[in-house]
């Protein structure tokens, strides 16, 4: 397998890695610039270091936003408003002077389980990432299922009780964001999460309304698009709690819809900070093969 420059650009910093060897070798990362100028010339000065270096065949890189692989054009919104609505992949590829892939953040990440974490014995998945609000990814025979307006994966959109969505209701940081709401605190998620192993009462109804928001979500797409496996990722996913919690939840739901004998199979990702490079990487010799 050739060399590849790989790049993960995120809200604060961009991260940089060769592949090489079948090894992820990580290099400095930098970050991120706040106009479109300057971050062209750390890219386009980084990926000529790799081309002298490790004389890197492609690039693949990691984007935040709705990426069109058809039109090159990052699409939505995101933290580096610059990316978008151009064709951006036409221009790092003219600056590299190397074929580019470019794939959406999570998108890369489920790919990086799918290839060699959580899911590399499967065909099909279902990725969630549990941060600020909820995203993920749909992957069905190895591939990324984009949609018809690229919001494939945009889980946290999905309607969970009246008009809260599962991003309301099923992340950590909402946990901390209605327990303080109530109770005049500035706690973490963490916190409010501790605070409930500990007895206390109002956490422990925030975390279980995180916990019963997830499993509903977690229970529709189970029985929307039938995947092999459902992996969740983020931080909240280091909890050890947080997987029979919620398996705990879904045994009700099944319990009280008769006809669900199916209970969807639930693990934690496998990569954390190089998920996206790692991806970037599959989805490059997905898209050269």
């Amino acid at each position: 397998m050739n060399n590849l420059g790989l790049i993960d650009i995120g809200g604060t910093s961009i991260k940089f890695a060769i592949w090489r060897n079948n090894e992820l070798e990580k290099l400095p990362a930098v970050d991120t610039p706040d106009n479109l100028e300057d971050f062209y010339g750390i890219l386009t000065s980084v990926v000529a270091q790799m081309k002298l270096e490790a004389q890197i065949v492609g690039v693949g890189v990691s984007s935040p936003g709705a990426v069109n692989k058809t039109t090159g054009v990052v699409e939505g919104v995101s933290a580096v408003k610059y990316l978008h609505d151009f064709d951006i992949l036409s221009v790092l590829t003219e600056k590299f002077g190397l074929p580019v892939s470019m794939e959406n953040d999570a998108n890369c990440a489920a790919l990086a389980e799918l290839d060699s974490g959580a899911g590399r014995d499967v065909d099909s998945l279902i990725f969630l990432i549990l941060g600020t609000g909820v995203g993920g990814s749909v992957i069905v025979d190895h591939q990324i299922w984009h949609g018809a307006h690229l919001f494939g994966g945009e889980f946290g959109f999905m309607l969970i009780d009246g008009h809260k969505t599962l991003s309301n209701l099923g992340t950590a940081v909402n946990v901390a964001t209605r327990y303080n709401a109530v109770n005049g605190t500035r706690c973490s998620g963490k916190e409010v999460f501790q605070l409930a192993k500990s007895g206390n009462t109002s956490a422990q109804r925030e975390v279980q309304t995180m916990y019963q928001a997830l499993a509903k979500g977690i229970f529709n797409l189970q029985y929307s698009f039938d995947p092999e496996r459902i992996v969740i990722g983020g931080a909240v996913s280091n909890n050890p709690d947080l997987i029979p919690a919620i398996e705990a939840e879904i045994d009700k739901l099944r319990d009280a819809v008769k006809v669900a004998s199916i209970k969807p199979e639930l693990v934690t990702c496998e990569f954390t900070d190089s998920a996206n490079l790692r991806g970037a990487m599959v989805d490059f010799y997905q898209t050269f093969e």
